[in-house]
């Protein structure tokens, strides 16, 4: 309702419906020209940052039962049994638990992908969002401190953003676990990970990140998140959380959104080399 003053201005109250009528009315014009889009599959849907109904569909999200110290799905074991898989028999991870949204599969490859090298930075939303239910299972949050894995300086000043650190702060906004930005470095450009075994993958990522000056003070006796968008070979995620482990923290874990799973058929990781994950060909820094 518009109300006039004694001297002929229009009071609060209708600027107030003026500038509501207005927002909604710019929203609609931009809706028209611009329809939100589906993240997966560019269909339209009815806001941003959503999935339609066939890429939600197609999406594999992972939970329980799985490896109580890297978050492998095991499907043969039971919810909330503390098992290990048989590569962490063999190796344990440096971290414990690392959880991801969802697997790795044509649909999660597109949002990572989008966000990664389409400059589509609402994405990380999308992908937060659901991250949020995975970092919950990892304990209490009020000890949590969110880390991104960093980029070396060359790659984020040639891609103009670090992926990880968007993720980061849309966790931080959903969930109230703060983050920092700076707590890791990567001090050396790595090679490409395509087509490399394990050890090889291993040897490329092996000095690439150090703690920053006063890391320790930060990080005592707080439980570490690495934050990621995609979980390949591993290898980027364990050389991250050895470092952090060094910081004097009760507990490092990981975060991602999406998972690469073994091959059922075969037991191995689906064909690395094939993947955008450490995705590029050029330098991933």
């Amino acid at each position: 309702m518009t109300n006039a003053t004694g001297d002929g201005t229009i009071s609060d109250v209708g600027n107030g419906a003026a500038w509501q009528l207005f927002r909604v009315t710019a929203r609609a014009i931009v809706d028209y020209a611009l329809p939100p889009r589906c993240a997966g599959c560019g269909a339209i849907v009815g806001e941003d940052h959503q999935f339609c109904l066939a890429c939600w569909s197609s999406l594999d999200f992972l939970g329980d039962p799985c490896c109580a110290s890297c978050s492998l799905p095991l499907p043969l074991a039971l919810p909330g049994d503390r098992m290990m898989c048989g590569a962490c028999l063999a190796d344990a991870p440096p971290f414990a638990g690392a959880p991801a949204a969802v697997a790795y599969g044509p649909v999660a490859r597109t949002v990572a992908l989008r966000l990664k090298y389409g400059r589509r930075t609402g994405h990380a939303r999308l992908m937060a969002r659901l991250m949020a239910r995975s970092l919950a299972t990892l304990g209490p949050i009020d000890a949590m401190l969110l880390v991104p894995v960093p980029l070396h300086r060359w790659r984020l000043w040639s891609r103009g953003f670090n992926q990880a650190a968007l993720i980061a702060d849309e966790l931080t906004r959903l969930t109230g676990v703060p983050h920092d930005h700076h707590l890791l470095r990567r001090v050396k450009a790595t090679a490409s990970l395509r087509g490399k075994g394990r050890r090889e993958r291993e040897r490329v990522v092996a000095g690439a990140f150090a703690l920053a000056d006063g890391a320790s003070a930060r990080a005592a006796g707080r439980h570490l998140i690495l934050v990621d968008d995609v979980h390949a070979s591993g290898a980027t995620l364990r050389a991250a959380a050895r470092v952090l482990r060094r910081s004097g923290a009760a507990r490092v874990s990981a975060l991602t959104w999406a998972r690469v799973l073994p091959d059922a058929a075969t037991g191995n990781e689906i064909d690395i080399a094939s993947l955008d994950s450490d995705m590029d060909r050029r330098m991933t820094g």
